[in-house]
């Protein structure tokens, strides 16, 4: 039987110290990583669009749009002290910054505008640096609304943390002390190629990969990865071959979990940790916890049983080879942040839920 409080402090086969105690030596940095945001109005849509081409997102909509005006001011304000309590660098956030799903490129490029003005009213006072999500560019217009708004705005943010970085489009690579960062856009053809030929050229110490579905599947939702569908696989396993071969910790989200696993690929390992930000409660709690490689297993299925009961055996079948090659995993229905250290070989993260200023548990991602 182990103590809740080693639980807390414990994952991947290790219990270790919480990652804010890890950060003197020279070289060492923190970073926030936020999960899916979806920030959202209800007059950023047009609903007769909505109407006729998404009518079921009318709910998720609304819920959003509650969400950012009644949790997520309480959760920036929360983030704010955070970074100044922990000297975190920068903020990462890993895709769906904005709900989309407006219906016309002026009402996608007001919620962009929105959403930055949101931003930089928080004040974090550190660089906000994030990838592409799906509803980042969901609906018409949101394409070109993306190019005109959001991608300088990552541009700029890119060059506060490396003045060196060339970021023309959603792909780019960025360096911070020894550490390489390379933003994958999980929506373009040719990004593979891109992460292939900047992992070649790699000389910082280690490699973070932000993505914003996840590459190895976890929770109910195991069809939902990057590369997922028969056509693609020969793309998934030139992907993870990358990954494995330089180490690399992949940063994601997508699914809305809190979740931390190592996978065995290109005769290496690496590993994946995925959080969400769309909190609605400050004080909310983690639900639904797995610990270990063993709970690594088709029944996670059972997580959300309303979830498309039709593909069930696909995505049980999916985790019955999955767990061939996963090495540890962690989980938990929760939503909050992460406070990443790096510090020399040792890179940790400690999970919170919520605003709560305590982490719930403590990942090691390397080291």
């Amino acid at each position: 039987m182990i103590s809740r409080r080693r639980f807390l402090h414990t994952t991947l086969g290790a219990v270790i110290a919480p990652g804010l105690a890890d950060a003197g030596t020279p070289g060492s940095f923190r970073f926030i990583l936020l999960g899916d945001l979806h920030y959202d109005k209800l007059d950023h849509h047009d609903f007769n669009w909505l109407d006729a081409h998404h009518p079921g997102d009318h709910s998720q909509i609304k819920n959003y749009s509650r969400l950012t005006a009644e949790v997520m001011p309480g959760m920036f304000a929360a983030l704010k002290q955070t970074v100044v309590r922990c000297g975190a660098k920068f903020v990462l956030q890993v895709g769906d910054l904005v709900e989309g799903l407006c219906g016309s490129e002026a009402l996608s490029v007001r919620q962009n505008r929105e959403a930055l003005e949101f931003i930089g009213e928080a004040e974090l006072g550190v660089p906000f640096l994030f990838t592409k999500g799906n509803h980042d560019v969901t609906g018409d217009g949101a394409d070109a609304a993306f190019d005109h708004v959001l991608l300088p705005f990552m541009q700029q943010q890119s060059r506060l943390v490396d003045a060196g970085s060339a970021h023309a489009r959603a792909c780019c690579s960025l360096t911070h002390e020894d550490t390489q960062f390379a933003f994958f856009d999980a929506y373009a053809t040719d990004s593979l190629e891109w992460l292939e030929a900047t992992a070649a050229k790699r000389t910082a110490a280690r490699l973070f990969v932000t993505v914003h579905p996840p590459v190895v599947p976890y929770g109910a939702r195991a069809t939902w990865h990057v590369f997922s569908s028969e056509k693609s696989a020969s793309k998934r396993v030139k992907l993870l071959d990358i990954l494995g071969k330089h180490e690399a910790i992949v940063l994601g989200g997508h699914l809305h979990k809190f979740a931390a696993l190592t996978r065995a690929a290109g005769g290496g390992r690496f590993t994946q940790l995925a959080v969400s930000s769309v909190v609605s409660a400050l004080t909310e709690r983690p639900r639904d916890v797995l610990h270990g490689p063993a709970a690594y297993t088709g029944e996670q299925v059972s997580l959300e049983p309303q979830h498309s009961p039709a593909t069930i055996d696909t995505r049980r079948a999916i985790y019955d080879e999955e767990r061939k090659h996963v090495s540890s995993f962690e989980y938990a229905n929760s939503a909050g942040f992460a406070v990443v250290t790096v510090s020399g070989d040792r890179v940790v993260a400690d999970i919170h839920s919520g605003s709560r200023a305590e982490a719930f548990q403590t990942v090691r991602l390397a080291g």
